[in-house]
């Protein structure tokens, strides 16, 4: 189906978040994509949001097209772009979606452009995060993995829902061992040794001592699958099912618990 022109209220919401002071572009990265998608900079010396809506809507108003404005997300938005700063690139990307939502379009990991169910209000959003929330608090998980469950974490997809959690992880036991580290390196010093700098049980058995080995093990899984990737390159095509946030959620919930009753044992 052929897709329609923006409105200006659309374009408007896209230009806020591509322009955004703190999370968009700069000044030089849009002067150099309208360049390279060939549209004409109206408006140089305006603030960001308003120099690219002039431009954009230049373009779509001579055209009659949203084919430049479509042009100008994917170059902007491509993810080998952030590599230096993967974090950047999900928060733009997150903020952008938002917009592209209204539009019927969305933003992928791998900066493809993709039809989407269309919301038509801000409380879609809120609806996915609160129908989250529910099944969590159904479930018993531990509060402080409720806190994730935030409208502006999960519009797009659930998988920063799941990262923030992932981070107050390290976080807690950073907190319970004045440790500074992050990482596996974090676990390692922390979690491993004999004994550990931070125990979950009496670590006095050889069932214990599994336990507390294992306990580590899962943790640094969790990190290599979530912390690692966005440390050093940008995700690909990682889109989390709401089903996979779920089950992903209630595994740190237990992570939590774990860390609440842990201890700093006596060391000889």
């Amino acid at each position: 189906m052929k897709q329609k022109l923006f409105t200006q209220s659309q374009l408007q919401s896209i230009c806020d978040a591509l322009g955004h002071t703190n999370l968009g572009l700069t000044g030089s990265e849009i002067r150099h994509f309208l360049n390279i998608c060939k549209i004409a900079d109206l408006d140089p010396t305006n603030t960001k949001k308003f120099r690219l809506f002039n431009a954009l809507a230049g373009w779509q108003n001579k055209n009659s097209s949203p084919i430049g404005i479509n042009a100008f997300i994917r170059k902007s938005m491509k993810p080998e772009l952030y590599i230096k700063d993967p974090e950047r690139y999900d928060l733009m990307r997150l903020n952008l979606n938002k917009a592209l939502l209204f539009s019927g379009l969305s933003l992928k990991a791998n900066g493809e452009l993709v039809t989407a169910k269309q919301v038509n209000t801000l409380s879609e959003a809120q609806r996915r995060a609160t129908q989250l929330r529910e099944i969590l608090i159904t479930r018993e998980v531990h509060p402080d993995i409720l806190s994730f469950c935030k409208e502006e974490l999960v519009v797009d997809n659930y998988f920063h829902a799941v990262l923030e959690a992932v981070k107050s992880v390290s976080g807690k036991i950073r907190v319970k061992t004045g440790l500074t580290d992050d990482g596996n390196t974090l676990v390692d010093r922390s979690l491993s040794g004999d004994p550990p700098l931070l125990a979950i049980n009496s670590f006095q058995t050889s069932t214990e001592k599994s336990e507390q080995k294992g306990f580590a093990n899962l943790i640094r899984g969790v990190f290599s699958m979530f912390r690692n990737p966005t440390a050093h390159e940008p995700r690909a095509t990682w889109e989390i099912t709401k089903e996979d946030a779920i089950d992903l959620l209630s595994l740190l919930s237990l992570i939590h618990r774990k860390l609440d009753n842990s201890y700093m044992p006596r060391r000889n």
